[in-house]
């Protein structure tokens, strides 16, 4: 179950006629210390990424250079599609959150922060599985 809410963030641009600069610090400007970083290029408009969610991981996602989609699901049947598509901006991802990173631009650059260190064993990458253990986790609540 989504503990936490999953949402747009907006990063402070700092910029003059040099050109822009946004910084983004662990446990301020997001909600975690990161442990974790990688990013995503070269992906083709009709690849999906993701297609799972983490038990323990929370992430943020960043378009640093063109656009991408994020589908994120509940596992309940709410769905929400957000398009990343400014470099200032990401969306915050609970632990226990199933995303889908689609609609790749030709230029897109995805970064993704992470909250824990790569462990293949906390990833749920069956969606009817994930579904059971979100209303499992429901009916212990």
């Amino acid at each position: 179950m989504i503990e936490a809410k999953v949402e747009m963030l907006e990063f402070q641009q700092l910029g003059d006629e040099r050109g822009q600069l946004v910084v983004v610090e662990g446990a301020k400007d997001i909600p975690f210390e990161i442990k974790r970083i990688f990013y995503i290029y070269g992906t083709d408009t009709g690849v999906v990424r993701g297609q799972h969610a983490n038990l323990r991981t929370e992430f943020v996602l960043i378009n640093v250079a063109g656009r991408s989609k994020v589908k994120v699901m509940d596992g309940l049947g709410n769905e929400t599609v957000f398009c990343l598509n400014r470099p200032h901006t990401g969306i915050y991802l609970p632990k226990m959150t199933w995303k889908e990173m689609y609609d790749f631009s030709e230029d897109s650059v995805l970064l993704c922060l992470a909250s824990e260190h790569y462990d293949g064993d906390e990833y749920i990458r069956d969606y009817n599985t994930y579904q059971e253990m979100v209303k499992e986790q429901r009916e212990i609540k």
